[in-house]
């Protein structure tokens, strides 16, 4: 049986697009300070009831900025003694890689688990 349900489009976009702007998102941080955290979390709740891959997408999202968070406080603590500070390159080099990985694979339709993310929001 075939029903029609009416198609989501998430601020005007279809949905995988929308969850690849969503990843994409956190680079508005570099243009504008701030907006590359809130400005996710804001697609993610005007939107995370209507669907279930942008609660997905979100929630991990989410959870990546809380835990990159962390690790910078723990890089920030450690360059006393010197090994923050490859820490804190790398954490910067995830940063720009994970959003990226996580937009192309929103794009095609599937889901990327950033590696080393700490699950806060289930």
């Amino acid at each position: 049986m075939n029903q029609n349900y009416p198609e989501l489009r998430p601020w005007g976009m279809e949905l995988n697009q929308f969850c690849m702007f969503m990843h994409l998102s956190q680079f508005a941080g570099y243009i504008v300070p701030l907006i590359g955290i809130v400005l996710p979390i804001v697609m993610w709740l005007t939107n995370k009831d209507q669907s279930h891959v942008v609660d997905q997408h979100g929630k991990h999202i989410v959870n990546w900025m809380i835990s990159s968070f962390i690790y910078v406080i723990i890089g920030l603590i450690l360059t006393c003694v010197i090994i923050g500070i490859p820490l804190l390159v790398g954490l910067g080099i995830l940063s720009i890689v994970f959003p990226i990985i996580g937009a192309v694979k929103a794009a095609e339709g599937s889901f990327y688990k950033y590696p080393i993310t700490i699950k806060f929001i289930a």
